[in-house]
């Protein structure tokens, strides 16, 4: 994002260019006002993203320019500053929108701590409004993803699609393996026709073969007349097989004829008919190891991995989970009449801490689910459930304790409640932060 305006509201001149000379050793750069109602009046004429503002000044306070500034931008953040003994005032402008307040006399630090957390908001602030607007030309089946393996992933599948050849798709359960498979579809010269989409795993062999193959009358108790298959129904179309590597060797046998020779024999019967059909076949596993240990004809695999595409895990291209998030939040928003419109900074990091292991298919079910249970016209963390946000093991067994900052931080916050008796005072105390500052994380955690 663009460099952010930031405001520096104080009656007190000494007051005003301490704040700006401490930010300004940071590289921050802030505009100074004199007092309420020099602000409201660059409130009112810019796009104004961050005050820093003294609660008591003359004509217009900061409660007032809090109000102000909020109506003139809901995204803008304001940091009051009181130096009254009491913190009422503060924590009401808090109730009020204000994003933290700071108490006088305060340390550079703590400033500095403060501006810095309010510009990563800022940041994913923005983000997510970049993300909407990406997610509104998105299509239904469209393989989303913005990072450099799926750019590179769909600029092969751009390349091969039009040449009608056998494709190989490997990746983890959950990648979106038949959204690749739809995009070679719709790329290539058989878009007109049929996509026939088979999960070879959830069928047992005989139905598999009765469905895909059809069967002759008499071929088994029940087949009281001849039965067309699923590949005479795909004729000139896209066959899309999902986890080959469930199917048997017989199978397998009889999937080789189909491919090696564009004919086939329906259960039962002794007639070959010819089919014109593109496979494309998928994997949750590597079929290369699965030919090594006997599972899966190697004559087989070598016809099929004419072209391969592997689709990468969610958890390494961890800068396309806003986009998919904003896209199921948009999808499933609109399919339940709910108003969700937004995620919230605070749950899209949340998100972006998790491990994935169920990869994008876990993601649109913890969305669908957020999206059902919010309040609101944004989703906030206490949303989402409490494992997409913690301690998913790693790869490695030693790794299970590396948790992600936003986790390790809930756990202390609850560890120094438990120990003061829920007095946030105290808790507030000990962990070094502002009432307020607590109070937001409280409900950021759910707690």
């Amino acid at each position: 994002m663009p460099d952010p305006l930031i405001l520096i509201v104080d009656d007190d001149l000494r007051m005003r260019q301490l704040i700006r000379d401490t930010l300004a050793s940071e590289g921050i750069n802030a505009v100074l006002c004199s007092d309420g109602a020099e602000a409201a009046e660059m409130v009112l004429r810019q796009t104004t993203d961050l005050i820093i503002t003294d609660l008591m000044m003359p004509q217009i306070d900061g409660m007032e320019l809090l109000n102000l500034a909020l109506q003139a931008n809901p995204d803008c953040l304001v940091v009051v500053i009181t130096g009254y003994g009491s913190i009422e005032s503060a924590v009401q402008a808090i109730k009020n929108g204000a994003y933290d307040y700071l108490q006088k006399p305060f340390e550079p630090d703590q400033l500095l701590l403060v501006v810095q957390r309010a510009l990563v908001r800022l940041r994913l602030q923005d983000e997510n409004r970049q993300l909407r607007q990406q997610v509104a030309g998105c299509q239904a089946d469209e393989l989303l993803g913005a990072s450099k393996q799926m750019t590179t992933l769909k600029a092969l599948i751009t390349r091969i699609a039009p040449f009608d050849t056998t494709v190989l798709i490997q990746g983890e359960t959950g990648t979106g393996k038949e959204l690749a498979a739809r995009m070679i579809h719709r790329l290539s010269q058989r878009r007109d026709q049929r996509f026939l989409p088979i999960n070879c795993g959830a069928l047992p062999e005989t139905l598999l073969e009765s469905e895909l193959f059809g069967h002759a009358r008499g071929a088994f108790t029940g087949a009281d007349k001849d039965k067309k298959g699923l590949l005479e129904s795909a004729d000139h179309g896209t066959l899309f097989l999902d986890e080959i590597n469930t199917t048997s060797p017989a199978f397998q046998v009889k999937l080789l004829r189909v491919l090696q020779e564009g004919s086939f024999i329906r259960v039962g019967d002794h007639e070959p008919r010819s089919v014109d059909l593109r496979v494309i076949a998928a994997s949750n596993t590597t079929l290369e190891k699965e030919v090594q240990t006997g599972r899966f004809r190697s004559d087989l695999f070598y016809r099929l991995n004419v072209v391969t595409i592997t689709l990468p895990p969610l958890r390494e291209r961890n800068g396309d989970i806003g986009l998919l998030a904003h896209y199921f939040l948009t999808r499933y928003a609109r399919q339940y009449g709910v108003q969700l419109s937004s995620i919230s900074p605070e749950a899209l990091q949340s998100l972006r801490n998790y491990h994935w292991p169920g990869n994008v298919r876990e993601l649109e079910n913890i969305i669908e689910r957020a999206v059902i249970m919010a309040d609101g016209n944004e989703l906030q963390p206490q949303y989402l459930p409490r494992f997409s946000v913690s301690d998913t093991p790693l790869s490695s067994s030693s790794d299970q304790e590396l948790l992600p900052m936003a986790e390790v931080e809930r756990r202390h916050i609850i560890r120094v409640l438990k120990a003061t008796a829920g007095h946030r005072g105290k808790a507030s105390k000990l962990l070094g932060i502002s009432l307020a500052s607590l109070w937001r994380k409280v409900k950021q955690y759910g707690l």
